[in-house]
């Protein structure tokens, strides 16, 4: 008998209707999952206990009075990961109406978990199907109603078919593979089809030597699968179907990763992007659509941006018909792992690594309708994102580059830490500011005239600018000094980036006074410092036309009150019998040296006459003052230029030679100075402001100026730590000392550090004599006389050297690293690590 099409209609019922149903169908499944279980990591338990009571068939006299019988199904589902209440309870009560009885009888509820055993088969055409939303995502509003597939069942179309064989694949655990199909010669349509198990067949076996990772074989000749057939009512009934597997079933927690719940969630994902009339978020998901691939692009580099990395264009599908893109991937930028070069082993600099192998990335195909929609989409990183004050030096961020950067107005994020030193000063010079302080100092003015006047009008000037710099700025600090006649003399201003350099790299100050080398040069005095990149600060300006006491002890006081009175631990500056009057008075506590970039830049002065007769003079100079830290070495070098250049009648160098102890690096190395006489060495600050220094220019074009260099320096800063995270430097050997410094210290620090390492392997211990738990080694290069002698403490794990490097500098020597490796210790003591140069130098 002919079976017409039926009449379906879901409701949901109340509570009182349940004790009018004739006959009950009572389902309780009560599921726990936890993937952590110590049993097994991904193991479900699942109880259904089902009491079913079978009615007498009833036969259908017509369409009023036939109805098949109906059923309750009420489910408690303990989501994993989530609450060990029962997340919900969804109680749906299907009516369905139908002619013939000979119909297939099939039934619909809204959440269902079937058993994943495999044990039991099902047969029964009376069993109701399931309905699976993917990875605790509920379906509503379903266009069908998705039935367990069984010899007799009719589809209203092919995808109707797919959807619900896939759906029941899902809830085994299993996924499954569109397989033949045969279609209609006369109008192409769809005459019958099957769909199969994933792991259906077996793969061809391809000899192919080449292959360098082979593909991992899935396929195990499974013969589960399910064959459709179009009726004459235009519909598909199911003319075959095999449920039995030869292998396992995938676990429940792991049934996300199959590819039929992915291809489920993408449909939902599309028909939710669809309906949602709310807007872009900005933030990437699954069916989101694009109308073009660049737009994905810009759409996913954007949203990188906000969160911290840079996109990098991976592989592309194209059409083998008109070349156009089928898919797509971008990925992070640590994205995979680089391949070995042969030629990296004889590079001088070999690159950095960067590629770390992060997997988030953003995957894109073409759909039907033409548009770009998200297949998917890893939002996980596996290293820290990038701080937004240095998201805009990202490869594909560069061309979002903020203004700010120029205007100075970004600042590091390390930097705002509550309880950092730069916070606080900063703070003090919000609160000065509050309590309206006058910039005008007259309680401190000059007794006297002073000794060099400012142009007419400039001292207005720059009030204008320093006031309008404080309105943008309230932590902007400045303040000017009056001589006896209320005649502005000296200026002093910091901003509140100088505030925090000071802050974090105040240890070690030099007060510059290069301006003296040029007549007609502005008293221009900078306090310059290096960062823990060795790169150039300055903590402070100042226009000091009055070379006094009195002058430059104000400049140091108030240089005091802007930094919070935290004073420096050395000051390097030129010799001047003033200036070092005024430091004894002000930084009592502070060591003194006089720097011997300053003496080096007098030398040029006092003996320029020495560089047009000689081309070898200036570097003979410069590797006596700065290339010779033992005292033997200093003044033999010092006694072979003054015989090689006949300089032994030369006033200048005599008087110098008399201070040597104040200046020469031979008599200073118990001093930490930072290195910054190498700084400054290689830096020259006053050649890019010698063009307004002079002092027939504006004075604003020199503040302008200046502030554009300082924002220089910031930048150079911030790409400094962009590549300290990002670009790891090279190293020499598998070498667990070598690795903990590259992880502690800055790269430029680290390459010190590694260049002293590498002088350590050249190294012999030659004595070692011991008094109690101190331990004395004589050590030396291999091949040359000269030894160094190293105290290592056993008690305190402590050593020195007599070289003084680490004093000096802040960098164990080749000397001590010798002595560790010697007495095992593969690990760099934490006291031998300054924060200064070290990564975290700003936190």
């Amino acid at each position: 008998m002919g079976c017409s099409e039926p009449d379906i209609s879901s409701h949901p019922q109340e509570e009182s209707d349940y004790n009018e149903l004739p006959t009950s169908f009572r389902l309780d499944i009560d599921v726990q999952r936890d993937c952590r279980s110590s049993k097994d990591s991904c193991a479900e338990r699942s109880q259904a206990v089902i009491d079913h009571e079978h009615d007498s068939p009833r036969e259908c006299q017509s369409p009023k009075g036939s109805s098949f019988e109906k059923r309750l199904a009420v489910i408690d589902t303990e989501q994993e990961y989530q609450s060990p209440i029962p997340s919900s309870i969804d109680k749906n009560q299907v009516e369905i109406d139908c002619e013939e009885c000979e119909t297939p009888k099939f039934y619909s509820v809204s959440k269902f978990e079937m058993d994943v055993d495999g044990e039991e088969e099902l047969q029964s055409p009376n069993v109701p199907c399931a309905d699976v939303p993917g990875a605790g995502m509920a379906m509503k509003g379903e266009e069908y109603i998705y039935v367990v597939p069984h010899i007799g069942v009719e589809f209203e179309s092919e995808d109707h078919a797919y959807n619900c064989y896939s759906r029941y694949a899902v809830l085994e655990g299993f996924s499954i593979r569109k397989d033949f199909v045969n279609k209609s010669r006369i109008n192409g349509i769809v005459v019958s089809r099957r769909y199969t198990c994933y792991r259906q067949g077996y793969r061809p076996i391809q000899h192919n030597a080449n292959v360098r990772k082979s593909r991992r074989e899935t396929r195990t000749g499974c013969l589960a699968h399910m064959t459709i057939a179009r009726q004459p009512n235009g519909k598909f009934c199911v003319t075959h179907f095999e449920p039995k597997h030869n292998h396992e079933f995938v676990a429940p927690c792991t049934t996300y990763m199959l590819p039929s719940q992915k291809r489920l969630n993408f449909a939902q994902a599309v028909e939710a992007d669809l309906g949602d009339k709310s807007g872009i978020d900005g933030v990437p998901k699954l069916g989101m659509g694009f109308d073009a691939e660049d737009h994905a692009y810009e759409f996913y580099n954007t949203y990188a941006g906000r969160v911290g990395f840079s996109v990098r264009k991976d592989y592309v599908n194209r059409s083998k018909i008109n070349g156009s893109v089928v898919s797509r991937r971008f990925t992070c930028f640590r994205e995979g792992f680089r391949q070995r070069d042969k030629r990296d082993m004889n590079v001088k600099r070999p690159r950095k690594e960067t590629r770390i192998g992060c997997l988030a990335q953003l995957v894109i195909s073409r759909q039907p309708d033409d548009r770009y929609r998200v297949t998917h989409f890893e939002e996980r990183h596996n290293h820290e994102l990038v701080a937004a004050c240095r998201v805009h030096m990202l490869r594909s961020q560069k061309r979002l580059i903020a203004a700010q950067v120029f205007e100075g107005d970004l600042v590091d994020c390390s930097n705002m830490q509550p309880e950092s030193a730069s916070e606080l000063i900063c703070k003090t010079g919000r609160d000065s500011d509050n309590h309206g302080y006058d910039p005008i100092d007259y309680k401190n003015k000059l007794p006297f005239k002073c000794m060099r006047g400012m142009r007419e009008g400039e001292s207005a000037r720059l009030q204008q600018f320093f006031q309008s710099k404080q309105l943008k700025n309230p932590s902007f600090f400045y303040a000017l000094q009056p001589d006896v006649d209320d005649q502005v003399t000296n200026v002093f201003w910091v901003d509140t980036k100088m505030a925090m350099d000071y802050g974090d790299f105040g240890d070690v100050i030099c007060f510059d006074t290069t301006y003296r080398l040029q007549k007609d040069s502005r008293p221009f005095t900078p306090f310059i410092g290096i960062n823990h990149h060795k790169q150039m600060l300055i903590f402070g300006a100042a226009l000091l036309y009055d070379e006094s006491v009195e002058s430059y002890k104000w400049l140091f006081q108030t240089f005091l009150e802007a930094m919070s009175g935290k004073k420096p631990k050395t000051i390097l500056t030129d010799q001047d019998a003033l200036m070092a009057e005024a430091i004894d008075k002000v930084f009592p506590e502070t060591l003194h040296r006089i720097c011997v970039w300053h003496v080096y830049q007098n030398a040029l002065k006092q003996l320029s006459y020495m560089f047009a007769g000689s081309g070898s003079f200036i570097n003979d100079l410069s590797s006596c003052l700065f290339y010779h830290e033992d005292e033997e070495d200093f003044i033999n070098a010092w006694k072979v230029l003054l015989d090689v250049y006949g300089l032994w009648e030369n006033e200048w160098l005599r008087e110098m030679f008399e201070y040597r102890e104040k200046w020469a690096t031979a008599y200073g190395r118990h001093i930490f100075c930072a290195d910054i006489k190498a700084v400054l060495l290689h830096e020259s600050f006053t050649e890019n402001l010698r063009k307004y220094l002079k002092s027939d220019s504006d004075v604003l074009l020199l503040c302008k100026h200046l502030g554009k260099v300082i924002n220089d320096w910031h930048y150079k800063e911030l790409e400094g730590n962009y590549n300290m995270h990002h670009h790891l430097p090279e190293l020499m050997g598998d070498v667990i000392l070598l690795k903990h410094a590259r992880n502690v210290y800055t790269p430029m620090i680290f390459e010190l550090f590694q260049q002293e390492y590498e002088k350590c392997l050249n190294i012999i211990v030659n004595q070692c004599t011991q008094t109690g738990l101190l331990f004395e080694y004589k050590v030396s290069i291999y091949g040359q006389p000269r030894e160094y002698m190293v105290t290592f403490d056993s008690s305190t794990e402590t050593v020195a050297c007599n070289c003084m490097k680490f004093e000096f500098m802040g960098v164990l020597c080749s000397h001590a690293l010798k002595v560790l490796d010697y007495r095992n210790i593969k690990i760099l003591p934490s006291k031998y690590i300054l924060k200064r140069w070290s990564k975290d130098a700003r936190v």
